[in-house]
């Protein structure tokens, strides 16, 4: 892969331009965005959207039909499931759900840690505007605050819970992707993809959401020179898309990604899977 080629502003923002018309809300079916977007009202969109960006890990198909089965377990509501949650009662309704190593028991965890924050704060994104402080330029320092407040909801937690899996913290060094996506959900809007419930976090603060296809895409295309995919990818990768769009740096996240998730981009040059990719011409694999 080379990476040293000098990057084209122009070009690059004209091709993403490209990209982005190409996987618009018409590829929605392939996220699990689309199940909390089938959500109508914000409650559930807030508190189903948390749900569905902690188990987006893993293959996208399994990833949906996992959100399938735990929403039916929550009969489609999944904000009153979590502001009525019994351990006992609805502990044993999850009992059986698993989502790779994700289990029951740390669904049940998660649920008992959120109906804590809704009770205090009445809606996450109240609980994370209180985590911010003005002028921090991105979400790094109030996301490591607001996991550090959900977790305190469940101090007898042993180190190795499941549900602290499902609660990256950039303090960690993680990419947070799965932290991040849910933030991208919550606070950005107006391009018919994410929910843009939260009015309080302007969308300049966000930093993309680092899966391997975005990681991998980015590297083609001169973003990051960087090789692991940490925190500080993420930050390269999001510094670089703010030259396009100080404003809203992970415009792009949902397009780039698409390319990955429904293998339209092959780790090597491929003559015929290329060929009409927006990006072929300014990128280096």
């Amino acid at each position: 892969m080379r990476r040293n080629r000098a990057v084209n502003w122009t070009l690059l923002h004209a091709r993403l331009e490209g990209l982005a018309r190409t996987y618009d809300a018409r590829y929605l079916g392939s996220d699990p965005l689309h199940r909390v977007l089938a959500f109508r009202s914000r409650a559930n969109r807030e508190i189903g959207g948390f749900f569905a960006a902690a188990l987006a890990y893993g293959n996208a198909k399994a990833i949906l039909a996992s959100l399938d089965d735990l929403f039916s377990r929550m009969d489609g509501h999944p904000a009153a499931f979590v502001r009525a949650f019994e351990p006992r009662r609805d502990g044993a309704r999850l009992a059986s759900f698993r989502h790779r190593w994700t289990v029951g028991k740390d669904v049940a965890d998660l649920a008992e840690i959120l109906q804590a924050a809704l009770r205090d704060h009445g809606t996450l994104g109240a609980l994370f505007t209180r985590c911010r402080s003005d002028g921090e330029p991105t979400v790094r320092e109030a996301l490591g605050r607001f996991v550090g407040a959900l977790l305190a909801y469940a101090p007898e937690l042993p180190p190795g819970a499941g549900v602290r899996y499902l609660l990256s913290s950039p303090a960690d060094g993680s990419a947070c992707k799965r932290m991040n996506l849910y933030l991208r959900w919550m606070v950005r809007r107006d391009d018919g993809i994410d929910c843009g419930l939260w009015r309080d976090v302007p969308p300049s603060a966000l930093v993309i959401p680092l899966d391997t296809h975005v990681a991998r895409i980015s590297g083609f295309l001169g973003l990051t020179r960087r090789k692991t995919p940490d925190w500080k990818m993420a930050v390269e990768i999001t510094d670089a898309l703010r030259r396009l769009h100080p404003a809203d740096p992970v415009k792009y996240d949902f397009a780039i990604s698409r390319l990955g998730i429904l293998d339209h981009c092959p780790s090597r040059r491929h003559l015929r899977r290329c060929a009409g990719c927006p990006l072929l011409e300014i990128c280096t694999a």
